[in-house]
């Protein structure tokens, strides 16, 4: 599987010829869903949902498909009968050629004041997973856990914890449009040092095999 880091939230995964994108939202290039296959939202803040940006994907490719949470589903359904599917913790379905299981259901706490919204976390072929918004423990071993680095609800002892209690092979950044060139070498130190796993940064656009 190859995986393709874009600005933010958003990655692409390939295999046998299919691409699976995971939320390309409005911090994220408009090219991020160029060619997919099927697309993943974990949640409907705009930096992990363009609606935009969904709906010419699936333009693109009438045989694309959308999994994701009842509150971007129902906005985008009636326009794409039969290709927007609403899925919730504890479900399982295969996206082109992708295995994928549900984790999760709540949006990290932002602040007490401010109201919390689902959120699901998408493990993809028994192997990758991305949380969206919240530090979601799936019970079950991860080998490549994409990682939210830096946003409003987690400060890095919350991160660095994270990784030690999902124990991934390797961790790769996401969530990170919002660290600046200055904080990253302190983020990469700290979380390499005390995570307990092999941490990675990919600039937009590179990829790796995994």
């Amino acid at each position: 599987m190859k995986l393709t880091k874009k600005s933010h939230a958003c990655v692409r995964l390939e295999k046998d010829g299919r691409t699976l994108v995971l939320d390309p939202g409005t911090f994220t290039e408009e090219d991020a869903v160029l060619g997919a296959d099927a697309l993943l939202v974990t949640h409907e803040h705009p930096d992990h949902f363009d609606e935009g940006r969904l709906r010419a994907a699936l333009d693109a490719n009438p045989a694309a498909g959308l999994w994701t949470l009842r509150s971007v589903a129902d906005r985008l359904a009636p326009a794409y009968p039969g290709r927007v599917h609403t899925v919730g913790h504890g479900d399982a379905f295969t996206a082109a050629g992708f295995d994928v299981e549900v984790h999760g259901e709540l949006h990290a706490v932002i602040h007490p004041d401010i109201p919390r919204i689902t959120n699901v976390g998408f493990l993809v072929d028994g192997a990758v997973f991305h949380p969206g918004d919240a530090l979601t423990v799936p019970g079950r071993p991860v080998d490549t856990l994409l990682l939210p680095v830096m946003a409003p609800w987690n400060k890095i002892s919350e991160v660095i914890d994270y990784v030690r209690e999902v124990r991934p092979r390797r961790a790769y950044d996401i969530h990170d449009a919002l660290l600046t060139d200055l904080a990253r070498p302190v983020y990469d130190r700290q979380i390499g040092e005390l995570g307990g796993t092999d941490h990675q940064r990919l600039a937009s656009g590179a990829s790796a095999e995994l």
